[in-house]
């Protein structure tokens, strides 16, 4: 339900008031140069923080996922509202949440399920404190989910949101409007959550990896395809000592990095595990190549990595050309992103993916019905392109 009409508070309300509520004094969105630090491609639109610790979004925002204050579709970077200084932002399916440097966590956009966390099923075209007083390290939406989950002080994880699968981890199938604790087994603390679609997978402080949520195509990692609502220890290869150091929950599968390998299991129509096959895997299966990763990152049906010298590389649905590579290709092991940049971070969205360089410019690739690659178009785009600003 709508019931926050921005436009008629905004005629109400002083012009220079107005002009900041709205992230920018103008439709053209950032006039000076901007230096991102990390960006994240959520279902149909991006968000970025700049080294300043402003938060930026483009792309869909018919429920006020840019946070700029309105529900108008941008092809191009929007200041978010409010003047908080973030650490991170994560954008899901119509809504984004972000943490500032001093933990507080802000949601925006659809709130139909809770994901906003504020106690309501209010949409919200401005950032919205995450009720509960806790203080976060790092909040996780993700693209086609309507879910929402954090690690706070202590390495505790916290979700909220839609949960018919159990996908909050709290033991239940119920949904929450605010933060709810999620049941972990005894002694074990999270350094990092990672929401998909309809699951949700961390990593604790031994670095072990736990996933709950729907398991229908074993992206739980467990070697079953049973729902968990609570978290359920993946399950690694007999004779590997995998010690993962992250993981990516995408649509239908999960993604980590374990000491320079990716791994990959669950669902693979599209090759979005990257073992040169399109079989599924109930635990998790090396992904083919010599390439060492940093970190990979699990969108709809696809993946993307970033190795330690900057290469990125991508593998899965290729239909509008979210892998990079010039094609329109599926593709069921990495392949090289095109275009020769050096990348600090890069983000699998719902058909898209966009990655920062070391220089802080954001690029972007994939599809762009929305504006969601930020070049000031809607053309899809098989390789790179800057995002404009």
């Amino acid at each position: 339900m709508r019931t926050i009409q921005f436009p008629h508070l905004f005629q109400t309300l002083p012009a220079a008031l107005v002009a900041g509520l709205l992230g920018c004094g103008s439709e053209s969105g950032p006039t000076q140069p901007l230096v991102f630090t990390a960006v994240s491609a959520g279902g149909f639109h991006t968000c970025g923080v700049t080294n300043g610790g402003a938060a930026y979004c483009w792309g869909d925002n018919s429920a006020g996922e840019l946070g700029d204050g309105r529900t108008t579709t941008r092809s191009s970077p929007v200041l978010v509202a409010g003047g908080a200084t973030f650490a991170a932002v994560s954008p899901g399916a119509y809504d984004t949440c972000g943490v500032t440097a001093g933990g507080a966590a802000y949601c925006w956009g659809d709130n139909f399920f809770g994901q906003l966390g504020n106690g309501t099923t209010t949409e919200s075209h401005v950032p919205a404190l995450v009720s509960g007083g806790l203080s976060f390290a790092v909040v996780s939406a993700r693209a086609g989910g309507s879910h929402t989950c954090g690690v706070a002080a202590g390495g505790v994880a916290y979700c909220w949101g839609y949960n018919p699968f159990g996908q909050l981890g709290d033991g239940t199938t119920m949904e929450a409007l605010t933060p709810v604790v999620v049941a972990a087994p005894s002694g074990v603390t999270f350094t990092a959550v990672s929401a998909g679609a309809v699951h949700t997978c961390g990593v604790t402080t031994a670095k072990f990896a736990y996933c709950w949520g729907l398991n229908e195509s074993g992206e739980l990692g467990d070697g079953t395809t049973t729902r968990r609502s609570t978290p359920t220890l993946v399950e690694v290869p007999p004779g590997v000592g995998l010690s993962l150091d992250s993981v990516s929950a995408g649509g239908n599968h999960t993604c980590g990095v374990a000491a320079g390998a990716a791994y990959c299991w669950g669902n693979n129509d599209a090759g979005q595990l990257g073992d040169g096959t399109m079989m599924g895997h109930l635990n998790p299966e090396v992904v083919t190549g010599s390439v060492i990763f940093a970190a990979v990152s699990a969108g709809d049906a696809h993946t993307c990595g970033v190795t330690a010298g900057g290469a990125a590389y991508c593998w899965g649905s290729n239909r509008f050309g979210a892998l990079g590579d010039g094609t329109t290709i599926d593709q069921p092991s990495p392949v090289a992103v095109l275009g020769g940049l050096t990348f600090a971070v890069v983000s699998a969205g719902g058909s898209h993916t966009c990655g920062v360089t070391v220089a802080g410019a954001v690029y972007c690739w994939g599809a762009n019905d929305s504006g969601q690659l930020g070049d000031g178009s809607m053309t899809d785009r098989l390789t790179p392109v800057r995002v404009v600003q």
